[in-house]
């Protein structure tokens, strides 16, 4: 299982990075530090509607912090926010 899970990330990461004003679940636990609680969080935080602008603007929500930018800001790109 821990098996096709590194693949599935890998494969992942070869197409992109993770958009974080539309990205379903399982695509945000596919980052470095994201469980099922955070994901929900960002996910949560959007149906709020809130938009991110870029990146940083993540530390907005609960749990996601700077150490987290750091290890996952290549994996993060910020599309078009579907909540406006």
């Amino acid at each position: 299982m821990k098996i096709l899970v590194m693949i599935a990330f890998s494969i992942g990461l070869l197409f992109g990075a993770v958009d974080i004003n539309n990205a379903d679940k399982n695509e945000l636990m596919d980052l470095k530090g994201i469980g099922s609680k955070k994901a929900d969080e960002i996910i949560s935080y959007r149906k709020k509607g809130n938009c991110f602008k870029n990146v940083e603007d993540l530390t907005s929500v609960k749990g996601i912090g700077s150490k987290f930018l750091e290890k996952n800001k290549k994996n993060l790109s910020v599309g078009k926010c579907k909540n406006k």
